[in-house]
């Protein structure tokens, strides 16, 4: 058992000083007499000297494989097309002739609206292959090689849902959107088990030092297989939800796979399926056009008929929908479409599931209110929000009102779930907190107010919303997601108290160390 005593333990509305911990769960919380007087042989005391502990935190959007790989790929994200080709440059020179050179994270709206091209990394990339994803991971940028490699050329059609960017006289410039990123992207040698694996406990380290005892994921089959070769072999200490995606759910469905089927580490999450593109490459559906672009109304990629269509089958065999919808039209698509699935889950006699929109990021005032009477999940990543708010207004206009509407929601009594879509955005949940608090960069752009400031919540709710509603948005309520007796041992220990910080430099926090189920996973001395 350990004791610990003379801190300051977080819990919803209140503080205490002291908790014990006996093998993997929470024994009990009090006063620092309470708790010492749990005292037996061999127990481990330890006086935290006024540290702050917090629940464990949850990344309910991520991608983990992705993710994982991201932290040894070429970081694209620069303010400069220039210093992007520069390391792209570097990269080309220190890899075999047969590898691909792989990065991600450019933002043609950060170089003021101008996409790359494949001619400029021909001239740079040293003969290989180049294929880099963007901010949004939903548009690649590529060289003439890894064209070549694909097939792609001036005959080439563009594929459902997706569309190949072309010069004047119809030959591909390099630049990929949606379903066209996969005509490229799927030529990539696959990494071999080992090194998924070690790559998935490189960013599972990362994670811990962050301060995240859990994840929802949302990548592919393979990282669900390396998930269960590391947890069988006792390596995987994060508890993952791990999503379905759209294209196994046939398999899932015929051998009878359920969501929250697993233990306590690792388990089954919701069908995940995608209602539009996104905010970036302006391919999110909108029910009006974007600013300045008459005809443009972005990509729908599903309708409520086929969210329908996908759910009856899924529910009826209990399996929930997590759907990506980002623009207005999507968001909107999205929610008739559950409401006719819960209308079909009542005439059939089946439990209501905790169906979930992805990202959500820009609502029509007229559909605040569906998402409360339809008990859907609000899956959001307020550090979108800041990252976002100037490629917003310039695209959405006054419609950014109700975007990133976290108090919104909140106030309509919708489950609030944030995570980070990471690689999209860094995984550090306290900038996420931070930007849920502020509505700030950390620079303090745009102003001391914020952006779009009634949409700023406590510091209490963003808490909840990376904690106690992402364990309720898998099932896991009453097992982990708070500091109380019985729950998973799952818990930071921070130096400062966050409460007692400048709300300006809340993304500033890191945790001390970091328990999952009663072992330590990471500290920082």
């Amino acid at each position: 058992m350990i004791l610990f005593y003379n801190g300051n333990i977080y819990t919803p509305g209140k503080h205490t000083a002291a908790l014990a911990v006996e093998n993997d769960r929470i024994k009990a919380i009090g006063s620092n007499e309470d708790i010492l007087n749990l005292e037996t042989p061999g127990c481990e005391k330890i006086n935290l000297n006024g540290k702050c502990v917090w629940p464990g935190l949850t990344d309910s959007h991520l991608h983990f494989e992705m993710y994982s790989f991201s932290l040894s790929r070429v970081d694209c994200e620069t303010s400069t097309i220039e210093e992007c080709l520069t390391r792209i440059e570097v990269a080309a020179y220190k890899v075999q002739r047969n590898q691909w050179v792989t990065g991600r994270g450019w933002n043609q709206n950060v170089w003021n609206g101008v996409y790359g091209t494949a001619t400029q990394l021909d001239y740079i990339s040293n003969g290989r292959p180049v294929f880099l994803s963007d901010k949004s991971l939903h548009t690649a940028w590529v060289n003439t090689q890894a064209l070549t490699v694909a097939g792609i050329d001036n005959k080439t059609p563009d594929p459902e849902g997706g569309s190949i960017q072309r010069d004047t006289e119809g030959y591909p410039t390099g630049i990929l959107f949606e379903n066209a990123v996969s005509l490229v992207e799927k030529m990539i040698p696959l990494p071999t088990d080992a090194e998924r694996r070690n790559a998935i406990l490189a960013g599972q380290a990362e994670l811990h030092r962050l301060g995240l005892t859990g994840i929802h994921d949302f990548d592919r089959a393979a990282c669900f297989s390396s998930l269960q070769q590391l947890h069988q072999a006792g390596e995987l200490s994060l508890r993952v939800a791990k999503s379905i995606p759209y294209e196994d759910l046939d398999h899932a469905l015929s051998i009878g796979l359920r969501t929250g089927f697993g233990d306590d580490t690792l388990f089954t999450g919701s069908a995940k399926m995608f209602a539009d593109g996104a905010l970036g490459p302006q391919t999110a559906a909108m029910l009006e056009p974007y600013e300045n672009k008459p005809s443009d109304r972005g990509t729908l990629l599903l309708t409520a008929d086929e969210v329908l269509e996908t759910g009856m089958r899924a529910t009826s065999n209990g399996i929930s929908l997590a759907i990506h919808a980002i623009g207005d039209r999507a968001t909107n698509e999205v929610l008739n479409g559950f409401a006719m699935i819960r209308e079909f889950e009542k005439q059939n006699n089946l439990p209501p599931l905790l169906h979930r929109i992805e990202h959500l990021q820009l609502l029509h005032p007229d559909d605040l209110q569906k998402a409360a009477a339809l008990g859907v999940i609000a899956s959001m990543q307020p550090i979108h929000t800041t990252s976002d708010m100037f490629t917003a207004d310039k695209h959405w206009g006054k419609r950014c009102r109700y975007a990133y509407a976290f108090a919104s929601i909140l106030s309509r009594n919708v489950h609030l779930i944030f995570g980070s879509d990471a690689p999209v955005e860094s995984p550090n949940p306290f900038w996420g907190i931070h930007a849920a608090v502020t509505r700030r960069r950390h620079n303090g752009e745009p102003g001391n107010d914020g952006w779009n400031p009634q949409e700023r919540i406590t510091l209490e709710q963003a808490i909840r919303a990376f904690t106690q509603t992402p364990a309720l948005a898998v099932g896991k309520s009453t097992r982990f997601g708070q500091l109380k007796p019985g729950f998973l041992a799952d818990l930071l220990i921070l130096k400062e108290d966050p409460f007692n910080i400048h709300p300006d430099n809340l993304y500033q926090v890191l945790p001390e160390s970091v328990m999952v189920g009663g072992k330590w996973v990471y500290h920082s001395y």
